[in-house]
């Protein structure tokens, strides 16, 4: 017999520790995730007592994958759009963070007595918390939907990007031994470039072609194209030079805006969770008693700098970003850990040999005990508010809770000079990075013209190819204007702002120019003219001149280019896809307390089978249903006397705060997939009908087991034959063996029924 591949009896023994471990875990009403560490260690090398699993490569490769389903789902809830709206808050609090820890971890490294680059790489390893790791305590805690959420997810993709840039810092440094300016904003230009190239590439793409397939999507299809555009930017990230996590991450994110994310989340998450828990599991695996022994004090004064100073540290960013003492308190008490990246960072300082060993070791152990620890970090963020408000002065807790007391309201904008140069400078980014895109896109498509086409033939087709694909954008970069009468009034204000959009607007035009003049100077390279020498002035010129005529001819074609105003219009139609969809749209000015919410109404909801006015949405909530989801039918602005059921899906109206009281008593959801039957509940029975039996001749209807026991005849045996689901005009014969469904105690009584008692239990028999 051939013996299976060692991946098969890993994977079992993997699935199966974790199991067990993971149920005594909800058993003891703790995070599922500390189970699956607990069960890595068990199979770990490091436990003798225990089976180990063999091959610990095919291991690492699916904990990579559980990395990157974890940050898919991540993206699947919080969309680029989200993470624009609290953009401030997040990148004043990530960045307080990662100087402070920065600094803490250099100095700590000092007082061990460590290298410099040993402290250095400890503070970047101790400013990058663990996305996962904080990601599976929301889902197990069910806090991903609580107020502070938003911002913390936000955050640690924050720290992610930035995790991204300190690799790049820390390269340089391990290679040259200096901080090389430079190439950090070349690095940072990248990252931005390619952010923008497959946001703005997935939106458009993405969702253009779900709707096409929607008609032919199943959830069988919808789960392999999702998984496979997943990976598909996997693979991207990675050859960008960017982490696997950031790919995934970003496609999550860019199908969030699809009408499709709510499906793609329900039939990726199984996946999610079974990969996820062989990615938990592999860490746990990491567990070295031997290394805890040997390096205990350094590993405990690590742990509890790290978990004083980091927390703190986020805390005092997310006050100084302007949020109140609880939302700071709560979501600064989640970063209580190190994770994957730091991991990674130390795998980086290890290739380049500038850092010790044992600092590899001590990390992971660190980061297993914070992991351990981050749930109960989570939990005691809202018992230090209460402690905190009790001891605090009055005028602190004031001042610290301004933010969040009251209604905000936001005053209508403005345009004045500072905006409109902030929206010039972003869209001429923005169309840069597409531009760019769209030539090396053209590049790479003519280098199979070039090849194939014999010259100068294959120089002018390419040429005009790459003209053609990058015109649109080209004029929309430079030509395109918005907000016409805004400008005017502007220009007329004063001379000085005339002068400057008159610049703006000459600088726009000189970039089109220069990004023609760069595609006719790669393709042509002197093929009709190489007389006049490459390095010519004359031969300068004549490129400089023919980008010049096209820059003019774009501008003449302003009026025609209804092609680009396709696109954008299929961007921003894909871009508000799922907002259209919704009754209407809240306005930017109402959107601070103002939102929308779509739930769906359990069956152990107290709110299933009841009218609206019944309900205490208004009078509990402040929240006002504005549509039903039944079905295919959607019943708009519903009434007082609707009726609500189990399974509609409701969208409410109100402030985030109400919403969110009101989530737990509408989406009420068992966590027990499977329940027992109870005693006294209905179960199968059979009775023979006796040949003194009062029954025979009468009829089903008549003969009272529906209305006097309610029991329910599904079958009658006679001569060998089945009646399923007898017909009510059926009449009973003698020998007939009747199986009927009937509570236990009245079946009982039914079948111990003596034929003289019988004519008192059925009235209706006839003798």
């Amino acid at each position: 017999m051939e013996s299976l591949p060692a991946l098969f009896s890993d994977l079992a023994l993997i699935l199966v520790t974790a199991g067990l471990t993971t149920v005594i875990f909800k058993w003891m009403k703790q995070p599922v995730v500390l189970g699956y560490i607990i069960a890595g260690f068990l199979i770990g090398p490091n436990f003798e007592w225990f089976p180990v699993i063999k091959d610990h490569t095919s291991v690492e490769t699916w904990s990579e994958i559980g990395m990157v389903f974890m940050l898919f789902g991540i993206g699947l809830e919080f969309s680029f759009k989200k993470l624009k709206k609290v953009g401030g808050t997040v990148g004043v609090t990530a960045l307080t963070e990662l100087v402070t820890m920065c600094v803490v971890g250099f100095l700590l490294g000092k007082a061990l007595g460590w290298s410099q680059m040993d402290c250095i790489f400890l503070g970047a390893m101790l400013s990058i918390s663990s996305t996962t790791i904080i990601a599976k305590a929301f889902d197990d805690m069910k806090l991903h939907r609580e107020k502070f959420s938003g911002n913390v997810i936000g955050e640690l993709v924050v720290e992610d990007l930035e995790a991204v840039l300190l690799m790049v810092i820390l390269s340089t440094l391990a290679v040259s031994k200096t901080f090389d300016g430079m190439q950090l904003v070349s690095s940072m230009l990248k990252l931005v470039f390619f952010l923008l190239v497959w946001f703005l590439g997935g939106i458009f793409l993405v969702p253009t072609i779900l709707r096409w397939a929607r008609k032919f999507m199943s959830e069988e299809t919808l789960t392999v194209f999702s998984v496979g555009l997943c990976f598909l930017m996997v693979v991207l990230a990675n050859l960008a030079g960017f982490s696997s996590a950031l790919g995934a991450f970003i496609m999550g994110s860019i199908l969030a805006e699809t009408l499709e994310a709510e499906a793609i989340h329900k039939v990726t998450t199984p996946i999610k969770n079974l990969f996820g828990a062989v990615f938990f599991v592999s860490v746990g695996m990491m567990v070295d008693p031997q290394i805890l022994v040997n390096y205990w004090w350094q590993i405990l004064v690590i742990t509890v700098v790290l978990l004083f100073f980091k927390p703190l540290s986020n805390v005092a960013g997310r006050l100084i970003a302007g949020l109140g003492l609880k939302q700071a308190l709560q979501g600064g008490f989640c970063f209580s850990q190190i994770g994957e990246f730091s991991f990674i960072i130390a795998t980086l300082g290890m290739s380049f040999g500038v850092i010790d060993e044992f600092l590899y070791p001590i990390i992971v152990s660190v980061s297993i005990i914070t992991t351990f620890i981050t749930p109960y970090a989570i939990k005691a963020a809202l018992p230090t508010y209460h402690w905190v408000t009790k001891h605090f002065p009055e005028r602190w807790l004031k001042k610290l809770e301004n933010n969040e007391s009251g209604i905000k309201v936001k005053s209508g904008k403005k345009v004045n000079m500072a905006s409109f140069m902030m929206r010039q400078l972003k869209n001429i980014v923005i169309y840069s990075a597409i531009v760019i895109a769209v030539v090396l896109i053209s590049f790479f498509i003519c280098s199979f013209i070039i090849k194939y086409v014999p010259r100068p033939w294959n120089a002018a087709i390419s040429t005009a190819l790459s003209l053609i694909l990058t015109a649109p954008f080209l004029w929309a970069m430079g030509f395109k204007h918005t907000l016409v009468k805004t400008t005017h009034k502007l220009m007329d204000a004063s001379k000085f702002n005339r002068t400057l959009i008159l610049i703006v607007f000459l600088l726009r035009t000189i970039i089109v120019w220069v990004s023609a003049y760069v595609i006719i100077q790669h393709f042509l390279n002197g093929l009709f003219w190489s007389n006049l020498g490459v390095g010519s002035p004359w031969y300068h010129l004549i490129n400089i001149g023919f980008a010049l005529i096209y820059t003019i001819m774009l501008k003449a074609l302003s009026p025609a280019m209804k092609f680009y105003k396709r696109i954008e219009g299929r961007f921003m139609d894909n871009l508000n896809k799922r907002q259209s969809v919704q009754v209407f749209a809240i306005p930017e000015i109402l959107q601070e307390n103002c939102h929308l919410q779509k739930m769906t109404l359990s069956p152990d909801s107290p709110y299933s089978g009841i009218i609206i006015k019944d309900t205490d949405f208004r009078d509990n909530y402040n929240v006002s249903v504005v549509s039903v989801e039944r079905g295919k039918q959607i019943f708009e602005l519903p009434k007082s006397d609707f009726q609500l059921f189990p399974f509609d899906k409701i969208t409410f109206v109100g402030h985030e705060d109400h919403l969110r009281l009101l989530l737990p008593k509408v989406e009420v959801f068992d966590d027990a997939l499977i329940h027992e039957h109870e005693e006294g509940e209905v179960d199968l029975y059979k009775v023979e009908v006796e040949p003194d039996s009062p029954l025979i001749g009468v009829a089903l209807k008549d003969s009272g087991f529906a209305d006097k026991y309610d029991a329910m005849v599904i079958a009658i045996e006679r001569d060998g034959q089945f009646i399923l689901n007898p017909s009510a005009r059926i009449t009973f014969q003698a020998a007939d063996l009747l199986w009927f469904v009937a509570q236990k105690d009245k079946a009982e009584y039914l079948m111990k029924l003596h034929a003289a008692d019988l004519k008192s239990e059925f009235p209706n028999s006839k003798p």
